[in-house]
């Protein structure tokens, strides 16, 4: 079993969803129909409402809520200490996102580094297919990955204007960390 909640956003709900575990999803601009349904897919399971979902659910959902809403007031430190789990993910995405979720607070890395980095120097374009299917954003925070030259490079979407409205998100997110990409360089 799984259950979600929501933390405020200024763009929105973040929703959250977790077992008696760890966190399993997390979604920026799902509304609760679109993650409910990426859940069920992904994990077998819709989620229950957190005030429905068992004691030990709603406490993880509180710890990761906490977290969450300390990450967009500036201190990563609570989010760094929530369990997360990648259950449907490939031994492959697995890696990558571990990668992901090392980053420092106000670290950003090129998708080619960070292939390296994992030790698989070559694999960018691999790289940035496991951080764009990345299930848990922002706990493991796939914004901090940005294009090889510095420019912001993609943040996911695929419905007409998500790209732009994630890219946004992206810009806001890594502001918060003291960080500045231009959108495009050249």
């Amino acid at each position: 079993m799984i259950g979600v909640s929501q933390v405020p956003a200024p763009w929105g709900p973040i929703r959250i969803a977790a077992d008696e575990r760890a966190v399993v999803a997390l979604d920026v601009l799902a509304t609760d129909e679109s993650f409910g349904a990426g859940c069920l897919k992904r994990l077998g399971a819709w989620p229950e409402p957190r005030d429905t979902a068992p004691a030990g659910i709603r406490r993880r959902l509180d710890e990761a809520g906490e977290a969450v809403a300390a990450l967009l007031r500036g201190d990563p430190r609570p989010a760094a200490r929530i369990a997360v789990d990648l259950p449907g993910s490939s031994a492959w995405d697995r890696l990558v996102l571990d990668g992901v979720r090392q980053l420092a607070w106000g670290e950003t890395i090129g998708y080619g580094a960070l292939a390296e980095r994992i030790g698989r120097r070559g694999a960018a374009r691999a790289v940035g297919g496991a951080v764009g299917r990345n299930p848990i954003g922002l706990l493991i925070p796939c914004h901090r990955v940005i294009a090889g030259d510095g420019s912001l490079g993609g943040y996911g979407g695929g419905w007409f204007g998500e790209r732009e409205a994630l890219l946004e998100i992206k810009v806001e997110l890594l502001a918060r960390e003291g960080v500045r990409p231009p959108r495009r360089l050249g």
